[in-house]
């Protein structure tokens, strides 16, 4: 039987008061209760009416709400010839977009963008993310039979195949899941290069980096500090064309692989995995970081960057976002620092510290160190 103590009892009759349509008729009257009172009642139905803003947000996208209007504010009749909607449509499409900050009135019936609107305007990751969003609102129709293991729907693991644990994907697959990696790493790299000078390193190796999305960022900032790119083989061949492409095949070695079974190349003096080690299992993420110290320098430095549970102002985002983002993908969770602490202590690395980003809600990042030898 479990202990009960002073606080169980104090919680107990604080969810009974709270329970209690009395209680809260008489919390939202009274002065000095009343603001609270407001605020968690809309906290709860904003908690039920995510999903509409989601499609309200989802729907501006897919109109080029934001695209058009970042050209300047425009009247509904306007907007409802560049939508191809109806004037009603148009209008209630808008009251929606101003009510959550995307689109804002002006004082002569016109609508421009709204604070959030304006992020959203030329936004590219934002609005691949958006998009991408379908597939998991698809898979999370049923969330019980997702936590139940008995949902037949599951986008999400089709769309990243490495999830499946089979090691490989076919050339389709590596193109669309590399696209939206691309275009969602600024949101990423930009923490991790404001927090550490990679300038310092001789060679940089980065692990399931993509497309090179992330070495393409590198290597503006640290224009003499050499490439490595190690990829599952369709997605290292997209690699190669586009570093190629870009100029920087020179500098850059593309290896072809899958980092849980096959060797990490050797001799880099620092190693990056940016989103890499959420999207695995425990018994994965030791594997590969046991694999990334073997393949690092003496004294090499490994940074991990991904969103993290438990952070600071973000806890939501950690434990309840991608918490089902990635049972619905079907491998993976969220770790906080001081579970990726004890994955890194577990597979040899020293000096382990958190490096302060400017953005936690986007990115933590972890610095470590492989021993002096």
């Amino acid at each position: 039987m479990p202990a009960w103590s002073l606080t169980d009892g104090w919680f107990n009759w604080r969810n009974r008061l709270l329970g209690s349509a009395r209680f809260r008729r008489w919390a939202s009257a009274f002065l000095p209760t009343r603001r609270l009172a407001r605020r968690r009642a809309t906290a709860l139905f904003d908690l039920m009416a995510g999903f509409v803003y989601s499609q309200v947000l989802l729907a501006c996208v897919r109109l080029d709400v934001f695209k058009i209007l970042s050209g300047g504010a425009m009247t509904a009749d306007v907007l409802s010839d560049r939508l191809v909607l109806d004037g009603d449509a148009t209008r209630r499409l808008m009251s929606a977009a101003c009510a959550l900050g995307l689109v804002q009135r002006r004082g002569d019936g016109r609508f421009g963008l709204g604070p959030l609107g304006a992020v959203m305007a030329g936004n590219d990751a934002l609005i691949a993310m958006a998009e991408h969003h379908g597939a998991l609102y698809a898979d999370l129709t049923d969330p019980v039979a997702l936590l139940r293991g008995t949902q037949t729907s599951r986008q999400l693991q089709a769309f990243w195949p490495y999830a499946s644990h089979k090691g490989d994907c076919h050339v389709g697959q590596a193109r669309a899941y590399s696209t939206l990696m691309a275009a969602s790493q600024p949101l990423v790299a930009e923490q991790l290069l404001d927090a550490y000078a990679l300038r310092q390193h001789r060679l940089l190796l980065d692990i399931g980096g993509g497309d090179g999305s992330f070495l393409r960022h590198v290597a503006q900032q640290a224009p003499d500090l050499k490439l490595s790119l190690f990829e599952l083989p369709a997605v290292a061949e997209q690699a190669r064309a586009r570093m190629d492409h870009c100029g920087l095949l020179h500098r850059c070695s593309i290896h072809a692989g899958n980092f849980l079974a096959d060797p990490l190349p050797t001799g880099a003096d620092v190693a990056t995995l940016v989103r890499v080690v959420h999207d695995h299992d425990d018994d994965a993420v030791r594997r590969l970081l046991a694999a990334v110290r073997k393949a690092l320098l003496p004294g090499g430095t490994l940074l991990l960057a991904e969103p993290m549970a438990g952070t600071p102002g973000a806890q939501a985002m950690g434990d309840a976002y991608f918490g089902f983002y990635l049972m619905a993908m079907g491998s993976g969770k969220p770790r906080s620092l001081e579970q990726l602490t004890l994955l890194l202590e577990g597979a040899g690395f020293v000096s382990i510290r958190p490096l302060r980003t400017r953005v936690p809600l986007q990115a933590s990042v972890l610095l470590a160190f492989t021993p002096a030898g």
